[in-house]
């Protein structure tokens, strides 16, 4: 089971990654208005972002916990994937104090800070379980630090009754941190099919 895990961290960290072979895949015919603005907030973040192959859009989250900036899903809605993007200069802090959090932060702990409150945010029947993404793969992606935490969803509309929720969150220090977050019913074969179509979505600008 930990192999799995470890397998399924590793797949998602790809959520990140553009790869030369698609690095020419256009963002799709209809530049909708989340898109334009997921698009200035990437500027912002100074990243890049590549629509995914076989995803499709859909209305960004937002809720009295938490939201994002773009969402996309499977046409067969066995996958989701919200997407969230903040540059350091906006600061992360208003994230926390929206969770009446009144610690200081320091910024290159922000990542860390914003991927343990959205994954308590799902409100799990137990803790997620937490791991560190390794140096060698950050450096793909022109990152410095991140984690990923998988998540046991409850039943909720909110999180469209998945059941399993991976939340990936990635930081370059003095850029900004992103989080990306994909909901699934099951961990299985049709899990990792569907994170090979979004192999390559996110990645920090090179410095």
């Amino acid at each position: 089971m930990i192999k799995q895990l470890i397998n399924i961290g590793f797949c998602l960290a790809l959520l990140f990654c553009i790869s030369p072979v698609l690095a020419q895949v256009k963002q799709p015919a209809q530049l909708t208005r989340e898109l334009k603005s997921f698009d200035k907030k990437l500027s912002k973040a100074k990243m890049t972002f590549i629509y995914p192959i076989g995803f499709k859009e859909v209305k960004a989250v937002d809720t009295d916990s938490y939201s994002f900036d773009y969402g996309v899903a499977t046409p067969e809605g066995d996958c989701e994937i919200w997407f969230k993007v903040q540059s350091q200069k906006d600061s992360w802090t208003n994230y926390l104090k929206a969770k009446n959090d009144n610690r200081v932060v320091h910024p290159d702990s922000l990542y860390n800070e914003i991927g343990a409150a959205q994954a308590k945010a799902f409100k799990g029947d137990r803790a997620p379980l937490e791991r560190s993404i390794p140096a060698f793969t950050l450096t793909r992606y022109n990152a410095d630090l991140g984690k990923t935490y998988l998540v046991n969803l409850p039943d909720a509309p909110q999180t469209k009754h998945y059941k399993y929720a991976m939340v990936v969150v990635m930081q370059k220090n003095k850029t900004g941190v992103a989080l990306a977050v994909c909901f699934a019913n099951e961990l299985g074969p049709g899990f990792f099919k569907n994170l090979n179509k979004a192999s390559s979505c996110l990645k920090f600008n090179p410095s």
